[in-house]
């Protein structure tokens, strides 16, 4: 993909690296908006427009995505949100999210969608089976992608105190760059849910990352497992019982002016050290498909979406 000052471009090719061919040529020109844009817009909403042109070709395929703009890699570390990058970034994984779980998430049961951001009104519409409702709650917006991963933790026990205890059992918290693949079902349910990490089940605990600063309330000299924060969940009052427990250290850290390795993570691995979840789910309820050996992975049901974090993530 690529884009200039008056229009954007792409090709889809296939073939092994090195030796592709092209199949389809796009192209073209930019609305009288569009062109008041920086180049880093430019550039991002030619792959957003790419993507949604051949996306019946890429559907259920896995693609390279390749960019000729360096500049794109500043949005890694800029310090504040774009509008129309942040809407970009929830197109490209809220809406994957979302139309994915409709097809495999808990099927035949009632279930409600909270979405929290900063912008309620760049969420995609989603068309929900019956059953299925979604709710927008919008949040503080910070500047720091890591005090999103942490404070994220008031914000789902703000959400559970106020409304989701009085309607359901049970309390599923996911990442959003992430597509489900296969059945996710009452099998996942449990009064206590925690995940293995796919990158370190397999691992001697001496390799775990836990938190090794002695100053952190998340610090950890040993443990069993090393869980990932990217899914947890169980009935309602437990979960919240672990969001506060990890809010709770997590301002404590602040106070101290530290700040956990791994932030949230690094807070939940040390709440299950201390309370064993009651059931564990296996990697491939959380599979990253850039891992060669999966050997022992019959199933995949989600999957880690592609991480274009060099043109998506910001902070």
């Amino acid at each position: 993909m690529t884009a200039s000052t008056v229009s954007l471009g792409a090709v889809l090719s296939q073939g092994d690296p090195g030796e592709e061919h092209p199949v389809l040529y796009l192209s073209r020109k930019l609305l009288p908006r569009e062109t008041r844009y920086s180049t880093v817009e430019k550039e991002a909403l030619a792959i957003k427009w790419a993507l949604e042109k051949l996306r019946y070709y890429l559907l259920g395929q896995e693609f390279d995505l390749e960019t000729d703009h360096r500049a794109l890699t500043w949005i890694h570390s800029m310090k504040d949100h774009n509008s129309h990058l942040t809407r970009w970034y929830l197109d490209a994984y809220l809406k994957t999210f979302l139309t994915s779980a409709e097809q495999h998430f808990m099927l035949g049961l009632p279930v409600t969608y909270y979405v929290f951001t900063d912008l309620p009104d760049k969420v995609p519409n989603i068309t929900l089976a019956s059953q299925r409702n979604m709710k927008v709650i919008q949040v503080e917006k910070y500047n720091r992608w890591q005090d999103i991963s942490m404070m994220r933790m008031k914000m789902i026990s703000d959400a559970i105190e106020s409304e989701i205890r009085h309607s359901f059992p049970y309390v599923f918290c996911f990442d959003v760059d992430q597509e489900f693949k296969g059945r996710f079902g009452s099998e996942a349910l449990g009064d206590s849910v925690a995940l293995l990490h796919a990158h370190y089940y397999k691992l001697p605990k001496h390799r775990f990352t836990y938190d090794r600063n002695p100053k952190s309330k998340a610090f950890m000299e040993d443990g069993d497992s090393y869980y990932h924060a990217a899914i947890f969940g169980g009935l309602w009052q437990n979960v919240k019982h672990l969001v506060d427990y990890c809010y709770l250290s997590i301002m404590e850290d602040k106070i101290n002016d530290v700040e956990a390795k791994w932030h949230d993570e690094s807070h939940l691995n040390k709440y299950y050290w201390i309370h064993k979840p009651s059931r564990l789910l296996s990697p491939e309820y959380c599979w990253d498909q850039s891992i060669g050996d999966k050997s022992d992975i019959l199933v995949t049901r989600l999957v880690w979406a592609p991480k274009h974090y060099n043109t998506l993530r910001t902070g």
